[in-house]
């Protein structure tokens, strides 16, 4: 930042190896070098967790921090806008919502996308022209791409690598789980809410199909709600309202809930640590690198965590049992 190259950089880093805390650096730096700086995350999930860690750790030095998503209308919208533009705010976290035209800021210097393969070049050139003069920017990604394909898709960016996990993470167990051994696995489910701590169920449909015979997420509720009478089982899924799901979230973050049952909504990013348990139904259909980042959920507290792919054993479950990196 301190060249006087604008920066275009990124970071690669592995689940829960504090990418964000590097971003949330990198907006403080804007805010007292006097610029604007914008985050933009994938998901309303996502951008909503990031706001409220940003006020959490950057409004106590003075930061003022705005969010802008798809659900954030009416008046607030109309504020948010008029603070961008006259300078009010310092830092916006938010969705694409940030590059549509009418989202005007007053002086952007710093640009931050997080899980980078969630957008295209397109809607990064477009966040990157809201700015006078050729912001800094910086690109994040958990998904491990090799070296050759980074400079094709990434030509334009310098690499950096973050290879540790923060101090005291134990690796996230894996193991596979076969439908036989299905009561087993909800009694460990109760044993581990029994001492407060607290697991999500990850389900590729949200409804029964009668193409496909995956497990549902709303059936998959009712099998555990029998299952498992007296433990707090919420339900979340893509088809929700952004409300209902920021509050379903919500009250699984403030462990008002012991097991969120969902679709892959919260694949990136979500940040519970009291989380220690990651269940995910027919693994089978899922990709690597997309149950590398559902395994991520888990293991982001200093308790050991464990993630049970719910499959039949085969060479690619065994891959994924075997290693974490």
């Amino acid at each position: 930042l301190e060249s006087d190259v604008p920066m275009a950089r990124l970071v690669e880093g592995d689940v829960g190896c504090g990418k964000t805390v590097i971003a949330f650096a990198l907006l403080y730096c804007a805010f007292e070098n006097g610029c604007q700086s914008a985050m933009m995350a994938p998901t309303e999930v996502l951008a909503h967790q990031h706001y409220l860690e940003a006020k959490r750790l950057l409004e106590p030095l003075g930061v003022r921090v705005r969010r802008l998503t798809g659900a954030v209308k009416g008046a607030e919208r109309r504020e948010t806008l008029a603070a961008l533009q006259s300078g009010e705010a310092d830092v916006v976290i938010g969705t694409h919502a940030l590059i549509v035209e009418s989202v005007q800021y007053k002086n952007l210097g710093v640009i931050v996308t997080d899980e980078q393969h969630r957008f295209g070049v397109r809607q990064r050139t477009a966040l990157e022209r809201k700015g006078r003069l050729a912001p800094h920017v910086l690109v994040m990604s958990a998904t491990p791409i090799p070296r050759t394909m980074a400079l094709v898709l990434y030509g334009d960016l310098d690499i950096s690598i973050v290879d540790e996990l923060p101090p005291g993470r134990k690796e996230v167990k894996t193991r596979i789980v076969p439908e036989a051994k299905r009561a087993g696995m909800y009694g460990f489910l109760l044993e581990a809410v029994k001492r407060g701590q607290q697991a999500y169920v990850v389900c590729p449909l949200v409804e029964e199909s009668e193409m496909m015979d995956a497990a549902s997420a709303s059936e998959t509720v009712q099998q555990m709600r029998k299952a498992m009478p007296g433990v707090r089982i919420e339900l979340m899924h893509g088809r929700m309202k952004s409300e209902e799901k920021e509050r379903v979230l919500g009250a699984f973050a403030a462990h008002e809930a012991d097991i969120l049952v969902s679709t892959t909504v919260i694949e990136v990013g979500v940040n519970v640590p009291n989380a220690t348990v990651m269940v995910v139904e027919d693994a089978e259909r899922f990709g690597l690198a997309q149950l590398h980042q559902l395994r991520g959920r888990g293991g982001r507290g200093d308790q050991q965590s464990w993630c049970f792919l719910m499959a039949d054993p085969s060479e690619r479950m065994r891959t994924m049992a075997s290693t974490s990196d």
